[in-house]
C-alpha cells in the first residue's frame, strides 16, 4: 500500500511576521495545507494521509480539515523538532496505527507545495518499486555556483547534471526507519532531507520529473505568485 505523509511541522520564519504558520495561510479561499491534502485525497493510489503539524496546532488542523475536507483517510499527528524527526513520527504512526507492511511506501510531501500533480504522485509510487527511494526534481535552468566560504567561487558544476529538488520524496517505510537508525550522529547533523539519508548509505534514489509550478510557498512573494497561479487555473477550468 501507499501512504502520504504531509510535512507541516515548520513555523515558516521566512514568511515574515504572520498570525499563523505559513501552511495555514489562505490561498484563494482555503488554507494552503488544505489544497495540498486534497491533491492526495483524490489520488487513487494513496491509501491514507498522515499530516504532521506542530503539537500545539493539532486541534486547529483538525478543525480546518473537518471544515474543508472531512475524511477518515486523514490522520493528524505531532511533528518532530527536525524534518527527518517528523518523517520518523509519520513512519512510526503508519506502522502502529495503519498496520503497514514491510514493502509499503510513504510519499512525503511539503504541506506548502499545493500544486503537486496526480502524475507526480503516481510516478513516485511506481518508481519507488524500482529504486530504494525517489526524489522529485526539475532540471536547473540557471548555472549553479559553489562557494565553500561564501566569498569566492570554488566550483561551477555542469548545469546539465544539476537538478533542483522538490517533493514528494518517497521510500519504503521500514527501510527508512532502519537506515535512519544506522546513521551516526555526525551523519544526522548534515541531513537536509530524506533523500540524503539514502545517499549517505549508497542507496539508489530514482528521479521523478517535477514541474516548475510545483512551488514551495515560503515567502510573501511566493504566496502572491501562488494566488495568481490558482486564479489562472480557475480561469482555465471555466
Amino acid at each position: 500500500m501507499n501512504f502520504a505523509g504531509i510535512l507541516a511541522g515548520g513555523k515558516g520564519t521566512r514568511m515574515g511576521k504572520t498570525d499563523l504558520p505559513k501552511q495555514f495561510l489562505t490561498l484563494g479561499e482555503k488554507p494552503i495545507i488544505i489544497h495540498t491534502i486534497e491533491q492526495f485525497l483524490i489520488s487513487p493510489v494513496i491509501e491514507a494521509i498522515v499530516v504532521a503539524v506542530p503539537e500545539n496546532w493539532i486541534s486547529y488542523t483538525q478543525d480546518i480539515v473537518e471544515k474543508y475536507c472531512p475524511d477518515e483517510k486523514i490522520h493528524i499527528i505531532a511533528g518532530g523538532l527536525e524534518r527527518n524527526d517528523t518523517i520518523m513520527n509519520i513512519c512510526h504512526y503508519i506502522q502502529k496505527n495503519l498496520h503497514a507492511e514491510k514493502e509499503d511506501i510513504v510519499v512525503t510531501h511539503d504541506a506548502v507545495r499545493p500544486f503537486v500533480t496526480q502524475r507526480i504522485i503516481m510516478e513516485n509510487c511506481e518508481l519507488c518499486e524500482e529504486f530504494d527511494a525517489t526524489d522529485t526534481v526539475i532540471p536547473a535552468t540557471d548555472t549553479i555556483v559553489e562557494s565553500k566560504n561564501g566569498q569566492t567561487i570554488t566550483n561551477i558544476p555542469l548545469r546539465n547534471q544539476m537538478y533542483q529538488g522538490q517533493t514528494p520524496q518517497s521510500f519504503k517505510i521500514q527501510d527508512f526507519i532502519d537506515i535512519y537508525h544506522s546513521l551516526s550522529e555526525e551523519e544526522k547533523n548534515i541531513l537536509t532531507d530524506a533523500a540524503k539519508v539514502y545517499i549517505l548509505k549508497n542507496k539508489k534514489v530514482g528521479l521523478v520529473m517535477g514541474e516548475s509550478y510545483n512551488m514551495k510557498v515560503t515567502t510573501k512573494y511566493d504566496l502572491k505568485l501562488a494566488n495568481l497561479m490558482l486564479n489562472n487555473l480557475k480561469d482555465k477550468e471555466e
